[in-house]
């Protein structure tokens, strides 16, 4: 009998596990009709909700239980998430934009762009008697200098030209009686403070300076950089504030062109009678900076509207401004010089106004207005454009004669070697001297150019001595010797194809036989070209410091109604504690 039960009770358990193993039913709710009942009394409700399932395996840890919900009305999707505040990506960090902060400016840097030339060595006279050399009366380098040590950075040697240091300041030389003979010579022979028994001359010339009342039209057309490399405060915001003190400076009758180019060029203003200030004035202010830099159609365009637009009795002049960082079009300096010197055949000037400072290309600003029948001047502060375009306007766009050239003939009989401090980029060979094909500077109205010799007179320390083969040079001068050498200048009317000549003998009727006795201005312009050569390396300087600098600035610097000598001398004190080479900063 229990044997029978323990089968029955077997296979009873048997069936019972079978039977749910296959079980595929859905519900595991009740079955039973009341239950059924029930559910559907609690969907008729408007609240009810009934959670069903089905009968699932233990889940594993990495997937999800599926769960039907079933409801009588519709659950509203969950409102959106609140938005993110912008981000802005500045390259390097992420940052949440500060409400007050723009966006930053365009800056490079260490990619400007210089002409390296060597300095001007010593020449023998007895081989060499002949100098010749174009005049400058650029100021670029100057302003570059200042730009630099401002940043607490000595320049580059390559950006100091000694010439433009000296011509940055006016000098009181005799000014010329009239138009027609545009300037006079000044010279001056003294003791050199470089090396003891050497000598320096002086050379000076003053421009005419042109009425008002009588000066002639003005034919400008303002050439604007506005691509993107031109978007930093010292640039285009600059661009604009100095052109509008240039416009102030106009008259009635002058006229102004506006021609703008970054990736095109294009013309945003026809020419316009300077009367008309505030329509002139609402196009530069509207100007922005952006796109790349097609420099050269721009030029083309400038030009062509000038030729357009030409006045034959006034003056007519092409101002561009831009930071030279041309990357569209024609870029090879020679191409564009070429261009350049086809155009200057039509009577129309070029005047370069750089700006900015980490791409500037001062190599292509040279080519331009050493080309172009004009000069190069860089912008780096308000003062400089009030300096260059204000008070000295007149200077700036009205020549008073073009095609200068200087020509110093040394006598060996007194001068054993010689050497042209700065200039080396406006060397000219001897016969280009005569040659009135050949393209020089141009003096505006009332400026002067200064130019400075260094000489070992015979029987002076020499930088070389005799050959084996060759002649010596004399030792003594020679009795009833008394001229040092013989000064020409060669120059141009600007309505004139043909030049004319003025020379004068350099002796010792001009010479001063102490440095303390020279004259005030040739002193000072002796510890500009000091300054200069110490900035590039000083290899002909001797003994000189920037202290001696100070010293010989301080005592000459004479008036200084507007500051520049004074400043000078700030610029001296930070070159001696100025880092070899500017701080990268982002």
């Amino acid at each position: 009998m229990s044997r029978f039960y323990l089968t029955l009770t077997a296979g009873l358990s048997i069936t019972l596990i079978t039977a749910c193993s296959q079980s595929n039913e859905p519900d595991i709710a009740s079955p039973s009709s009341e239950a059924s009942a029930h559910r559907a009394e609690l969907e008729e409700g408007a609240s009810a909700i009934v959670v069903t399932g089905r009968k699932v395996s233990a889940p594993s840890m990495d997937s999800a239980m599926p769960i039907s919900v079933i409801s009588s009305e519709q659950i509203a999707a969950p409102p959106p998430p609140p938005q993110s505040r912008q981000v802005v990506v500045t390259g390097t960090a992420i940052r949440a934009p500060h409400p007050d902060r723009m966006m930053p400016y365009y800056q490079d840097f260490g990619r400007d762009k210089f002409t390296s030339t060597q300095e001007n060595s010593f020449k023998i006279a007895q081989n060499e008697p002949v100098s010749t050399f174009s005049i400058d009366v650029d100021t670029a380098s100057y302003s570059f200098v200042r730009a630099s040590l401002n940043n607490n950075a000595l320049p580059q040697p390559a950006a100091v030209r000694t010439e433009e240091l000296i011509n940055y300041f006016p000098y009181d030389y005799a000014a010329p009686r009239s138009a027609q003979q545009p300037f006079t010579s000044n010279v001056a022979v003294f003791p050199s403070p470089f090396t003891a028994g050497r000598k320096l001359v002086r050379i000076g010339i003053k421009g005419y300076a042109i009425e008002r009342a009588t000066r002639p039209r003005a034919n400008l057309v303002f050439l604007i950089d506005t691509s993107g490399s031109m978007n930093a405060p010292n640039k285009l915001p600059l661009v604009k504030k100095s052109l509008g003190l240039l416009l102030d400076q106009l008259g009635p009758n002058d006229r102004v062109a506006i021609v703008t180019y970054a990736g095109n060029a294009g013309t945003a203003l026809e020419p316009t009678p300077a009367s008309q200030r505030d329509k002139i004035r609402a196009v530069i202010d509207q100007l922005g900076a952006g796109g790349s830099t097609a420099g050269a159609e721009g030029i083309r365009q400038a030009y062509a509207l000038a030729e357009r637009n030409i006045d034959p009795n006034g003056v007519n002049r092409v101002v561009l401004a831009t930071d030279g960082d041309f990357n569209v079009g024609i870029t090879d300096q020679n191409e564009l010089k070429g261009y350049i010197e086809r155009e200057r055949g039509k009577g129309i000037f070029l005047s370069v106004l750089g700006f900015g400072m980490g791409n500037y290309n001062d190599a292509l600003m040279q080519t331009l207005a050493q080309n172009g029948n004009g000069a190069a001047a860089y912008i780096d502060t308000l003062g400089e454009a009030r300096k260059t375009l204000v008070d000295e306007a007149t200077s700036t766009l009205f020549p008073i004669a073009k095609d200068v050239k200087i020509q110093v003939e040394f006598n060996p009989a007194t001068v054993a070697e010689y050497r042209l401090i700065g200039y080396e980029t406006r060397m000219l060979n001897r016969d280009d001297f005569d040659n009135d094909k050949v393209d020089a500077g141009d003096v505006g109205s009332g400026q002067t150019v200064t130019a400075i010799y260094e000489i070992v007179p015979v029987g002076g320390p020499r930088t070389m001595g005799d050959l084996r083969y060759s002649n010596p040079a004399p030792r003594a001068v020679a009795a009833g010797a008394s001229e040092y050498g013989f000064l020409k200048i060669r120059y141009k009317l600007p309505k004139s194809d043909r030049s004319q000549l003025i020379s004068t003998p350099i002796d010792r009727r001009v010479e001063f036989a102490r440095f303390a006795d020279a004259p005030q201005d040739a002193r000072f312009a002796t510890g500009v070209a000091a300054f200069a050569e110490l900035l590039r390396g000083g290899k002909y300087s001797g003994s000189m410091t920037y202290d001696d600098v100070l010293q010989i600035v301080g005592a000459s610097r004479g008036t200084d109604d507007f500051g520049y000598r004074m400043e000078l001398t700030q610029m001296v004190r930070a070159a001696k504690t100025a880092g070899s080479m500017a701080k990268l900063e982002r």
